[in-house]
């Protein structure tokens, strides 16, 4: 027997063994559990029907070799034409509800409203229709990643203007779907669009050059278009639609590295600039960007020579817009992180590195899974959720996504034992800590593109056949475990039987 097939026999043995131990847990009643995907990573029909160019089509069709396997979404898991399949999984798994994000140039192809693609809305109208028909909820997000490229070539989310057009698109998505739809969330991840869109090497692929200029300015453009949607459905919709709207952003836990004075405050300043940049100005009592950061970016612009600081300013009216403009907070959490103080050198090239000036790292113990950023470190999330209810009054929380990727393959052991093990924490979180959690979404319902590193990395509770033309959806291990789960609203004391 050689030493790879041990190792793995015995990682097996191991969660097995743990899992014959653990005692059964169950969620609070009224606790729902659902499955989540994005338009641009699954619904593929790129050009078909009136559906305009995205940033990301644009992107990975100028640059194939930056995506990891050279592939691009143009037929993806082809959801456009298999929507109805999609539901059924959501429906065998016996799920409350189904987060999916409506194609912002599928409905308005040019990015502006002038010009609406009916054949957008019916796609979706029939989506929704399909989910009520099934007693599953929609829980829609407005945007999550794919501009229309008309208004990137204006500047994207580095332009103001940007917050009339975001403003034009939601009115029309609350208009034509609002009556079935009862929660929205207007961004997904704003951390990954604009620091990895407009500071790095995602789409529109700003790249370094962008980063400490281009990549706040997009945030400050979103967190305004945020909250002038909010109050645009707060003030015209919600009354008679009766729905909530939220935003989504992402919280890997942050950890100081050691116990030192300066470890302990390096990670602290992490939590600020990668999750307060967002959350602080909508959940604080305060409002505005977080101080550190503020008095960081200050410094260290001032160190560059620049004649003020590089993070823009919000007008005392603009605060106060953005205060409380949000009914939850959806937060996605996949890993946690270390973080050392950094060596504060200061480069003549602006960079949000050197704003937030610390080291982040991985323990090389922490197990792997088939993403090289994602370790399986379930204890950080429920520090995540604690940070949260301690640093913003315990607000509302969705989690809207939660998952972890593996190699192609229906015997996903260990994905069973991360949505286990992660669940458990939020367990702990919820009943030990008092954290105020409504409901968990397992990233993804099925494979997906996963944007830079193509169809790489398998999220999915349900494996997609890329070779076939029908994209065939197959049930993994974990799918059946998940499925349970949501039945019974508990963890099973004994899940060894899903290994068997």
């Amino acid at each position: 027997m050689n030493c790879l097939l041990l190792f793995h026999l015995l990682f097996l043995f191991i969660i097995i063994s743990a899992g014959r131990r653990r005692e059964q847990l169950c969620f609070p009643k009224g606790f729902k559990f659902g499955v989540a995907t994005a338009s641009f990573q699954v619904e593929g029909a790129w050009n078909v029907s009136g559906k305009g160019e995205s940033i990301w089509d644009r992107y990975t069709h100028e640059y194939p070799e930056r995506v990891f396997d050279h592939s691009n979404a143009d037929v993806a898991a082809d959801s456009y034409h298999n929507f109805r399949r999609d539901v059924d999984l959501v429906t065998e798994l016996s799920l409350s509800f189904y987060r999916f994000s409506v194609s912002w140039p599928r409905i308005l192809p040019t990015g502006y409203s002038n010009l609406v693609n009916e054949d957008g809305l019916r796609y979706y109208s029939e989506l929704i229709d399909t989910l009520h028909k099934n007693n599953i909820k929609p829980v829609v997000t407005i945007y999550h990643w794919d501009l229309p490229q008309s208004l990137q070539d204006l500047g994207g989310w580095t332009n103001p203007i940007i917050v009339d057009y975001f403003v034009d698109y939601a009115r029309l998505l609350f208009t034509t779907f609002g009556d079935r739809v009862g929660v929205w969330i207007t961004f997904n991840e704003p951390l990954s669009f604009c620091g990895a869109g407009y500071g790095g090497g995602d789409a529109p692929g700003a790249g370094p050059a962008g980063s400490g200029l281009q990549d706040y300015l997009c945030t400050h453009h979103t967190l305004l278009a945020h909250a002038a949607v909010y109050r645009l459905y707060k003030e015209h919709f919600q009354d008679k639609q009766k729905g909530k709207i939220g935003i989504t952003l992402d919280f890997s836990w942050l950890e100081a590295a050691t116990t030192s004075q300066e470890d302990q405050k390096a990670a602290e300043t992490a939590r600020q600039f990668m999750f307060g940049w967002f959350a602080h100005p909508i959940f604080s009592s305060s409002g505005d960007y977080p101080a550190e950061m503020k008095s960081r970016v200050a410094y260290v612009s001032r160190k560059q020579g620049f004649p003020r600081s590089r993070l823009p300013t919000f007008t005392p009216q603009q605060i106060q817009r953005l205060k409380g403009a949000s009914d939850f907070l959806g937060l996605n959490h996949y890993t946690t992180y270390l973080v050392n103080q950094g060596s504060g050198e200061i480069h003549t090239q602006p960079s949000f590195g050197d704003d937030m000036g610390v080291v982040i790292s991985q323990k090389d113990e922490w197990p792997r899974t088939n993403s090289t950023w994602l370790r399986v470190v379930p204890w950080g999330f429920r520090k995540s959720l604690n940070w949260v209810k301690d640093n913003y009054n315990n607000p509302t929380v969705l989690i809207t996504e939660n998952g972890v990727s593996q190699a192609a393959g229906l015997r996903d052991t260990k994905r069973v034992s991360y949505i286990d093990v992660y669940l458990r924490a939020l367990s702990d979180a919820i009943y030990k800590d008092g954290c105020s959690v409504t409901g968990y979404t397992y990233w993804s319902l099925l494979d997906n593109y996963e944007w830079m590193r193509g169809f790489s990395e398998r999220f999915g509770l349900f494996e997609v056949n890329y070779g076939s033309p029908a994209r065939t959806r197959t049930a993994r291990l974990s799918s059946d475990y998940y499925g349970s789960v949501a039945r019974t609203g508990c963890l099973p004391k004994h899940y060894d039987s899903f290994f068997n």
